[in-house]
This record gives C-alpha cells, structure tokens and sequence, in this order.
C-alpha cells in the first residue's frame, strides 16, 4: 500500500478514536450530577467535567477583593453567556466581575482606540476572530500551560490556527463558526408539497443546491400559512442590517459565484497587484440574487440583525436560513414548536462560476463553504490581571459550559471541540432526531475537514473598515439606491483608498496567510 495512503488512514483512525474516546468521557459525565449541577442548573445535563478549568477546580481560586473588566457583545448573541460566566466565575472565586456590552458594529473600536492611546480599559475582550491582524500587538498571547491543557487539544486544527498568528496562540477558543444552510425538512420532505412545488413550477422540491433553486423555493413559499399554525409564513431570514454582520450573509452568497477553484491568488483581492475583485461579476451577481431576495423576507426583514434571524427561523418563521448555527439550535430547542423538524446542508452552489483569468464565466456547478470563523476573546497584554483573566475565559469553554452553550442557539456559541461532532451528543442531551443530528455533525465535519475550494473572512490591517464599506455598498442595493454593480463599484473605489491608506505591501503581506489557506499552499 502506498506510504502515504496509509499514513492518511492511520491519521483519520487516529482522530476518530480520540474523538470518541473524548465524547465518551462527556456522555460518561450525564450521570453525574453533582454538588455544581445542583448550584449552577446550566450545567444540569452533564454536571461539572473533570480539568483545570472546571467548576472544582475554580473552586479552588480566590480572587477577593480583585476586579476584573470584560468588553463583550451585546445580549444575547455571546453577550448573555460572557454574563453567565461571570455571575458564576463571581460565585466560584470570589472576583467582582464588570461586564461591558456593545454592539457588534462597536466592537472594534471600542478596543482599538485605547488599544492605540496605551489605555487598558478592559482586562479582556471579545470580538471577531478576524479582528487579529489589528490587535494582536495590544494582546497577550495564551500563556503555554492552557495551551497544552486537554480542554485545549479537543479544539480543531482549523480552529486552533484561527485564534493563533505566526503559530503563536493569541486569542482564547471560545467559538466556532461557519455558515451553511438550515432549512424546514418537515416542508422539503412533505409529499403533499412536493406535488404541489412540481406542478405548479416543473421542478422538484428537493434541498436547493444552487441559490436560484434557493430563490424560487423561498418565493413559493413566501406568504402564506404552510404548516398551519394560523400564521403567515415566510421564504427566508437573513441578516441584511448595515453593520449587524450584513457583510459575512453577503460573502456567503457571492463565494458560488466568484470562488473558482482553478483560479487561485485571491478572492477578495488580486494578490499580486491588490487591486479588489468585489465589484467583479460574480460578486455582481450575488448582489442581484440578494435583492430580489428582499421580496421573500419577512416583513421588516431587511433590517434583521442575526438575533432577528435567529429568532425568525428558530421560531418557525420561515422555510430557510443560512448564517451561523444559532437559527438551527434555537430551532431544536425544547423549547421551539419545530424541534426535530429543520435540517441542514451545505450553503447552496451556482451553475456558473466566474473566471477572472479570462473574463468568462465557467458554465459549471460550484459549491464553495464560506469558514467565518467568529467569536472570539483575548486578554489584554496591559492588563494587570491577567492570570485571572486566562482562568476566567479557561472556565467559560470548560466542557460542562461548553456543552450547556452550543444547546441554546441565542448564545452564540458554535462547535469547535472535536467531540462536538459526534451526533450521539446531541441525541442523548438534547433529544435531537438521530437523522438529523447525524445530518448536523457531517455537514459541519465536511467544512473542517473535506472541502478544498472555500473562503476565510480577511484578517488584514484595516479590516473593520473593508468590512463596513461592504455593509454601506451593499444596504444601498438592499434598499434600491444603487444598482447591484453601481453599489460594488463604490465599494470598490473605497476599498483602493483603504489599501493605499494603509499600504499594498502592509495589506497583501497580511491577507497571504488567508490566499494560501484557500488555495491549499
């Protein structure tokens, strides 16, 4: 047998069997409740989980009489655990815990500006994971011995390099993130609706693999009471508020369209010459589908933020969602009228891919998942607390938290463990249908591990302000001031004055990293 070939089985063997030895550990603690279950019910369906950064072994600190400041987002979407945490963080050590929430369109700044004056407002804070490039000299760097801790090394590879520079970890784990698509199974699979969808459009209602499918199954429908509720239902939510991470729902749409896998050496830009490829065709043509996807939104749907989309599709709003996993677990809470009724898959694909190294389009089917990445938290290298900071955020994705989080969709809080993907998780905690927990697990190991045509988010200097020209260009399409091409081109135009504000050779030295991770180097 081929060395190589070999090698790869043994490594695949090697990561399924430490993932079930770890999910076997997690299932293991169900039985036990404990003294901690019974003070902090979030902990109920696991109790406390053995490691050095359980509730024990917190316990077991005493930081009276000392402050800690956090920074965070605003409630709930990673705001309401960071508080949670806190509360319990408090109880267990005896520290004063001041948590800060801001919106997401303030993140950035809000650290940054005293970042720069020399200031250290904040002990420590939250914010996207691509926001590395800028803050990464005002950080400290995770000291080595939560570095090596198991709780570490159950976090994936891709999630391990997202939080780290230079192989040097940075930011803390607390998240994972990445977009694909959910969608109303007990609608997709209904016969009735089958029939129906075929007669009336003479094409199949089948899980849509391209955005056009997309589109006109969300047109259908659109409007009316289709799961009988005595409430009118919708065909999609979205994030489409300027600023309310608008940016990341508009990358998703555009990487079918404008991520060939023939073309290497950028996708948000040229890397060679840094000249910006968003206002190119297949970006263009992202843009159309999003607008016309304003027609089969819920009312008042163009400016839903992702709590809005969150609470729109997990409460049974409309037929599909595409963003991060918060919809779908809100959908299969216990609490949701349509637990066990949603499914998921990949981000919908393009019969047409655009090819910049001709001009032309490659009339062929392309799929690309688009890793955002997300969440994250990092420790101020001002700080003069930080060993209590380390152990705070240490304590926020110890297991027993981390599995209570990913359970509840307004937190936030994305898989990005190892054991995450292992589908008898969610069946025996949290009583998902195994079909479509099985269903969960393998879409998200596909994007980890299986897909070799995709995107990352930029992490260059100045990507708050790339990001937040993309919200202003692409709110004008939304709301009919521009033109899709006319608003990509003003993007564009300020994208040249962001680089040359910055520097080409600044920027592209950054954005490299990114080019080689999406093409494979």
């Amino acid at each position: 047998m081929n060395t190589k070939i070999w090698e790869e089985i043994i490594m695949n063997k090697t990561i399924r069997i430490s993932t079930m030895v770890v999910t076997a550990s997690l299932l293991a603690a169900t039985a036990q409740a404990d003294k901690w279950s019974d003070q902090f019910p979030h902990i109920k369906n696991t109790g406390d989980v053995a490691g050095e950064c359980s509730y024990e072994s917190m316990s077991k600190k005493d930081y009276s009489g000392q402050k800690l400041t956090i920074n965070t987002h605003a409630v709930p979407v990673i705001g309401e655990p960071t508080a949670l945490h806190a509360q319990q963080f408090s109880k267990l050590t005896g520290a004063e815990v001041n948590v800060i929430h801001t919106p997401a369109g303030d993140l950035y700044s809000k650290a940054m500006i005293p970042f720069q004056a020399g200031q250290a407002p904040y002990d420590i804070v939250f914010g996207f994971s691509n926001f590395i490039r800028d803050w990464k000299q005002y950080l400290q760097p995770v000291p080595a011995k939560y570095v090596n801790m198991p709780q570490m090394q159950d976090v994936t590879q891709s999630h391990i390099d997202v939080n780290s520079w230079n192989g040097e970890m940075i930011q803390f784990p607390i998240d994972g993130d990445r977009h694909y698509l959910k969608y109303r199974k007990d609608v997709i699979d209904n016969p009735e609706y089958q029939a129906k969808y075929k007669a009336e459009t003479g094409n199949e209602l089948r899980i849509p693999r391209t955005w056009k499918e997309y589109a006109q199954m969300a047109t259908f429908f659109n409007g009316w009471d289709w799961d009988n509720d005595g409430e009118l239902e919708y065909g999609s939510a979205e994030v489409m508020k300027k600023d309310d991470l608008m940016f990341a729902a508009f990358f998703s749409r555009s990487v079918a369209y404008a991520k060939n896998p023939r073309v290497p050496g950028g996708y948000f830009f040229d890397l060679e010459t840094m000249e910006p490829l968003i206002n190119g065709p297949g970006f263009v043509e992202a843009l159309t589908d999003w607008v016309e996807a304003t027609k089969y939104v819920p009312p008042g749907g163009i400016n839903f933020g992702l709590g809005d989309e969150i609470n729109s599709f997990g409460g049974g709003q409309t037929l599909f969602s595409f963003s991060w996993d918060d919809a779908f677990v809100a959908a299969m809470q216990d609490d949701s009228p349509i637990k066990n009724k949603v499914g998921v898959a990949p981000l919908p694909g393009s019969d047409r891919v655009w090819n910049r190294s001709n001009n032309s389009w490659d009339m062929e089917y392309n799929q690309a998942p688009y890793i955002v990445w997300g969440w994250t938290a990092a420790v101020a290298k001002a700080s003069k607390k930080q060993d209590m900071a380390f152990d705070y955020l240490c304590f926020f994705a110890n297991d027993a938290n981390h599995q209570a989080d990913i359970a509840i969709g307004r937190f936030g809080v994305n898989p990005f463990k190892k054991s995450d993907f292992d589908a008898d998780i969610y069946v025996e905690r949290q009583g998902w249908d195994p079909v479509i927990a099985n269903q969960y697990a393998d879409t998200l190991m596909e994007m980890e591990e299986g897909s070799t045509n995709r995107v990352f988010p930029l992490r260059v200097p100045g990507v708050f302000q790339f990001n937040s020209a993309i919200a202003t260009g692409t709110s004008k399409a939304l709301a009919g001031q521009l033109s899709p091409q006319e608003a990509l081109d003003e993007v564009a135009a300020e994208w040249k004055k962001i680089v040359k504000r910055i520097g080409a050779d600044t920027v592209r030295e950054a954005y490299s990293v990114g080019v080689a991770l999406e093409d494979n180097l």
